[in-house]
């Protein structure tokens, strides 16, 4: 028997609790995992509060992370011992997830754990931290560099937020951090934040064309945010949308594309391919600090996850949120 948060139907209800499982009960793939650690993101909370359609079959056992020990393998890459993470997949929504002693997963979606990180390690970063790496590479592909101006980041005190703006800032960035928690500028600016801006400064109308100010964003807002931080790009500039926490319209013009040629790039952390993960999780590995990303993160047990889970949607809750599955 082993622990999950599991997330069903029953009599049309939508019922979430922690609960006991037998382990004949997992899903019939490659891999079976010792889970230490999870997460809780914003789309876990989304999917555990049932405030949007995240879950895609009943039952379900929520968490797109996770991070453990290999128990047993029938794939030949992987040995029993051997510390891995996965994450994305459509772990928590077509998929059993993370959220559990206990996993059995596809040998396709290992990710082996990288050195210097602990398992623990992994899950402070998370999607949250392979999703900021993602936006960073996708920016500096596009020629991004630091000597072109300020780099916006939104969602600020976020998961996303909090990871891109300390890589953003640690490769010589002047990061902008745009917030509805101006309270937290502290917290922004520790983390490597030039300036802190208000979050309703890009969340309403605006014009096609504003002044040119950005030289790259990560975005993960989307709506009237993301079309008004593309008005304000400078020519050439490049931003990298990996969120819809405002709204997933994008009620923008054409016109910063044609007549400053800034580029939007979409970022799909679920369905990253293995090559980007083995990249982005070596690199994150390398940007690793410990007494850093161990100021940003709490950790918690699988029984607070549920209560946690509506605090992170109500803005309550700022940087990461380790759960340890053991207890």
């Amino acid at each position: 028997m082993f622990k999950a948060i599991t997330i069903d139907r029953e009599r049309e209800q939508y019922v979430v609790k922690l609960a006991e499982l037998d382990e004949t009960a997992l899903p019939a793939h490659d891999v079976s995992v010792d889970v230490e650690y999870s997460t809780l993101n914003y789309k876990d909370a989304l999917a555990i509060t049932g405030r949007a359609p995240i879950v895609k079959q009943f039952p379900m056992v929520a968490g797109i992370d996770l991070a453990g020990i290999i128990l047993d393998s029938r794939d030949d890459r992987y040995r029993k011992g051997q510390k891995v993470l996965v994450n994305g997949w459509g772990l928590g929504e077509d998929h059993w997830g993370g959220l559990a002693q206990r996993a059995r997963v596809k040998a396709d979606w290992i990710t082996p754990l990288p050195e210097p990180l602990s398992t623990w390690d992994a899950m402070a970063l998370g999607t949250a931290g392979f999703t900021a790496m993602l936006c960073v590479k996708a920016l500096e592909t596009q020629g991004v560099t630091p000597d072109q101006g300020e780099i916006l980041v939104t969602g600020a005190t976020g998961g996303v937020g909090s990871i891109a703006i300390l890589l953003l800032a640690k490769r010589g960035f002047q990061v902008i951090a745009s917030t509805g928690h101006r309270n937290e500028a502290d917290y922004l600016q520790k983390l490597g934040a030039a300036e802190i801006i208000d979050r309703d400064d890009l969340g309403k109308p605006g014009p096609p064309l504003a002044k040119q100010r950005w030289a790259g964003a990560v975005d993960v807002a989307g709506s009237h945010t993301l079309a008004n931080i593309c008005a304000g790009m400078r020519h050439n500039g490049a931003v990298a949308a990996c969120g819809l926490a405002q709204g997933m319209d994008f009620p923008g013009s054409v016109a910063p594309f044609i007549l400053r040629g800034i580029r939007l790039i979409g970022i799909n952390s679920v369905y990253a391919s293995h090559g980007q993960r083995q990249d982005a999780w070596q690199s994150l590995a390398r940007d690793w600090d410990a007494d850093v990303f161990g100021g940003i993160t709490q950790t918690i047990n699988l029984a607070d996850v549920i209560a946690k889970a509506s605090e992170l949607l109500d803005n309550k809750i700022r940087g990461r949120i380790v759960v340890d599955v053991s207890g």
